[in-house]
């Protein structure tokens, strides 16, 4: 596994407008991989354009993975605004670029939303994946326990159901 922790700069935007291009094709990258986020395959340019301009919002922080000022992953930490759930935040769509995967990228935009999640003052993460997905093996390894399955959860481009695992983490 090649590492790419020195150049990679992982920064927190505040607004997507300069930035649309990149995470359009990002986000259409991943999905054609296979990436279960919410999306089917194919994704017209348009839709991923006007999914990011939804995205960022007070309680949905997104940060980004930057190689040479290319966009090559991305996440989202949603902080809960309810009164009995401020202590808790829900990671979502995290996504590294096809071509990066296996370099460390996931797990410093993992690292990155949890420091994030502490001075937010926030106590427990939530996020959910579906079973069988790389990503459970990196969010065990980050300390993360299983909570629970729900089965049928997520279509893929086939139509096939699949589970989907969810999982929390104590911080």
């Amino acid at each position: 596994m090649i590492r790419l922790t020195n150049q990679l700069k992982i920064e927190q935007l505040f607004s997507a407008d300069r930035h649309y291009e990149q995470l359009s094709e990002l986000l259409i990258r991943v999905v054609e991989d296979g990436a279960s986020i919410g999306f089917l395959p194919p994704i017209k340019r348009e839709d991923a354009d006007k999914y990011w301009t939804q995205v960022i919002q007070p309680d949905t922080l997104l940060f980004v993975a930057k190689l040479n000022q290319q966009i090559v992953g991305s996440v989202q930490l949603q902080l809960c605004t309810k009164q009995n759930g401020n202590h808790r935040a829900e990671i979502a769509k995290l996504m590294t670029h096809p071509t990066y995967r296996r370099m460390g990228i996931g797990r410093m935009l993992m690292n990155k939303v949890e420091e994030r999640a502490v001075e937010e003052d926030r106590s427990l993460i939530v996020l959910d994946t579906r079973e069988g997905d790389p990503s459970n093996v990196l969010y065990a390894s980050l300390g993360y326990v299983q909570a629970g399955k729900i089965p049928n959860y997520a279509k893929s481009s086939t139509g096939e159901l699949h589970p989907t695992v969810f999982y929390y983490k104590l911080i």
